[in-house]
């Protein structure tokens, strides 16, 4: 569905040359879900742009749904949806007016374009909103309405660039459910960005993570956290020494860790405040090593008084790719807007 190779994107700014998007090399399977991840500026939705046609490539070349960006932008366009950072529909128009504009544009008969609208109108429980006008819905109601419109020509793929910034929990979820059953329902092959990592690591078969305008890696969410991130042991162990600590857990810890043997006493063995020392242990299927580790410890004479395993997200993949936390930035995203 897409194949680009050294896709670049080059802004002047006055005397500035700034590299926005770096030889970008991807291929989409027909029917797949893939997430691009990471922060503000990291070239992700210049990718989209210009694999939607609406930026020209400084260099490079990208085919989309059988057709090249640069020479055939109309035929990309007219097998593609596009949903955007903003909304699509018009303040002032009514609902069910910007439906049926959308399947004009798109050349569609009207008995076609007002029997597709009446389906996504019920598909995407918009029903009895179809007379409002989209500057009268809420939030959520309008990233609704957006995806109807970019459905309205049943694309094959289908962009979305960050489509539930802003909505709250409620909002997300319910959005995200209807997009899925409009995937199902047509097939479709969606390409996103998102700041939110429990939407790549839930959604997506496939997370590209991106930054300085470049692929920095590409692959399953699972494979990603199992090769560059850990699941980590959080232990208080009764006693004071340190070293018989990290010595009867250091059997424990998965060989195939990122960090295989990685057992640290964070506070340097300054007693918890319930008389413990607190540890952390690196390492892999955290939920199965657990019990491992309070055996381990019982046989070595210690006392484990609380235990918890935490698995690697995908933050801490960004993290350990880039130094810099994308939860953080996403969190300070959303208190800006």
């Amino acid at each position: 569905m897409i194949r680009a190779r050294g896709l670049t994107k080059t802004f002047t700014r006055g005397k500035d040359t700034v590299e926005a998007v770096r030889g970008v090399d991807i291929d989409v399977a027909e029917g797949e879900l893939v997430a691009f991840l990471g922060p503000n500026g990291a070239g992700k939705s210049t990718t989209l742009r210009m694999l939607t046609s609406l930026l020209q490539p400084t260099a490079g070349t990208a085919t989309v749904a059988g057709y090249d960006v640069g020479t055939h932008p109309a035929q990309v366009r007219a097998r593609l949806g596009f949903i955007g950072q903003g909304n699509g529909g018009g303040f002032s128009y009514q609902v069910r007016d910007e439906l049926h504009n959308q399947g004009r544009f798109y050349g569609l008969a009207p008995a076609e374009y007002k029997r597709r609208a009446s389906d996504l109108v019920e598909a995407l429980e918009l029903g009895g909103l179809e007379k409002r006008t989209v500057q009268s819905l809420s939030g959520g109601q309008r990233r609704r309405l957006d995806v109807a419109l970019g459905l309205m020509n049943h694309p094959p793929l289908l962009f979305l660039d960050e489509p539930s910034t802003g909505l709250d929990p409620h909002a997300r979820a319910n959005l995200w459910e209807h997009i899925v059953a409009m995937r199902e329902r047509y097939g479709m092959t969606i390409v996103l960005t998102t700041h939110y990592l429990d939407e790549a690591d839930d959604m997506a078969e496939r997370v590209v993570v991106i930054d300085h305008g470049q692929i920095i890696a590409d692959a399953s969410p699972e494979a990603l956290k199992r090769e560059h991130a850990d699941d980590v042991l959080a232990l208080t162990v009764r006693g004071d020494s340190a070293e018989a600590v990290r010595a009867a857990l250091g059997t424990v810890v998965g060989p195939d860790a990122p960090h295989p043997g990685e057992v640290t006493v964070p506070d340097g063995g300054t007693p918890a405040a319930d008389g413990g020392l607190r540890v952390r242990v690196a390492t892999t299927h955290g939920a199965d090593r657990l019990p491992e580790a309070i055996e381990a410890l019982r046989l070595a004479g210690l006392t484990t008084t609380s235990a918890a395993a935490r698995q690697a997200s995908l933050d801490d993949v960004f993290l350990n790719l880039t130094g810099r936390s994308l939860r953080e930035e996403a969190t300070t995203q959303a208190v800006a807007a």
